[in-house]
């Protein structure tokens, strides 16, 4: 049975980079999960490659057809963005898949598709050099948007609150202050994750029994 790794973070921690280095390197055999979304297009973004850009009414016409496994909506200073994953044919039983979520759309996913199988990364950085690199990245768009940017920044404090972590079972933080040390250390873990896994798989299931990463040190 593959794992779906869901790396999740508060903004600017770094995880959409922590993603595509980790698809670089295949420290296990992984594939990528392309999830949706309506809001705009970013300067350094590619269309299929962070999300599926979407309009409304592509987002309308796959809910009719039962295709959205979890959906997410934010009222942001520019009208409502939504984010979404879809049953589209991507996940595949046997592979191993890495994706970028929020805690709810872990959630969702856990719930679509079952414990066992969709695991959790958490990225931290601290909040003072996240707001920095926040207001960089924004700094280099065409036309920075300041205001989602806090809007954005404060609404973190309640998604990613300790209380919604400690709900989901997330306990193990990857530290993104030093990115490359961070990397190390994820690479390493997800090689025991899949030498974990292996031996499950040959004993008898326990139910309701979940495997998290392990918890620091």
């Amino acid at each position: 049975m593959g794992i779906i790794y869901c790396i999740m973070g508060k903004s600017a921690s770094g995880k959409d980079t922590v993603y595509k280095r980790l698809l670089e390197l295949q420290p296990v055999s992984l594939r990528s999960i392309v999830t949706y979304t309506t809001r705009p297009i970013r300067t350094e973004e590619t269309e299929g490659v962070e999300y599926n850009f979407v309009t409304p009414d592509i987002l309308k016409k796959m809910r009719k057809q039962g295709l959205i496994i979890e959906e997410r909506c934010y009222h942001t200073v520019h009208g409502d963005w939504y984010y979404f994953t879809a049953d589209d044919g991507q996940i595949k039983d046997d592979e191993t898949y890495l994706l970028v979520q929020t805690p709810e759309g872990y959630k969702s996913l856990r719930d679509y598709y079952g414990r066992d199988r969709v695991r959790p990364i958490y990225i931290e950085v601290e909040d003072g050099l996240r707001l920095a690199r926040a207001v960089e990245r924004e700094r280099l768009e065409a036309n920075p948007r300041y205001t989602e940017l806090c809007r954005r920044f404060i609404a973190d404090e309640a998604d990613f609150s300790e209380s919604v972590l400690l709900s989901l079972g997330i306990d193990k933080r990857y530290q993104n202050a030093d990115f490359d040390k961070c990397i190390a250390e994820l690479s390493q873990d997800l090689k025991e994750f899949l030498k974990e896994s292996r031996k499950d798989s040959a004993k008898p299931h326990e139910p309701g029994k979940i495997i998290y990463p392990p918890k620091s040190k």
